[in-house]
């Protein structure tokens, strides 16, 4: 019976080490885990920022060129729309259809008379028209949620 009580010892020993090391490798897996995928979403949310920066300095190049002059070259629409696609693979809806709006605002307004100096500031004095606000929305809504 004494051995009974030492092999039981023994035997729930092995069985408190074996649970103990199986629930400390479950709980290093799951933090890992963890920890890997807020790594991927902080990538994912750097690159959508870094494609929404790209968005916005060459839409604004593009505005102002359009309020100077009533033409473009082709080249100057390539960079844009290179980066609306990549912007398709990883952006909402929502940001892809203000990016699209924007872009026909500023296409709009290479049709519209050249603007002056004094004409821009009259339209800065009364509501100067933000091809890219509404796409800037977007993205802050977007960033917001990863």
């Amino acid at each position: 019976m004494v051995e009974s009580a030492a092999y039981l010892s023994a035997v729930a020993a092995l069985v408190g080490t074996f649970v103990g090391g199986i629930t400390s490798i479950a709980t290093s897996w799951l933090g890992q885990q963890r920890q890997t995928k807020e790594q991927r979403r902080a990538r994912e949310k750097d690159e959508l920022q870094a494609l929404y920066k790209q968005f916005i300095q060459d839409a604004s190049k593009l505005y102002v060129d359009a309020l100077e002059h009533n033409t473009t070259e082709i080249l100057k629409l390539v960079d844009i729309y290179a980066t609306l696609n990549r912007m398709r693979v990883l952006s909402s809806p929502k940001v892809i259809a203000a990016a699209e709006n924007a872009l026909r605002m500023i296409m709009d307004t290479y049709a519209k008379e050249n603007a002056t100096f004094s004409g821009i500031r009259q339209l800065i004095d009364h509501g100067f028209p933000d091809p890219l606000r509404a796409f800037s929305e977007a993205c802050h809504e977007q960033l917001m949620m990863h």
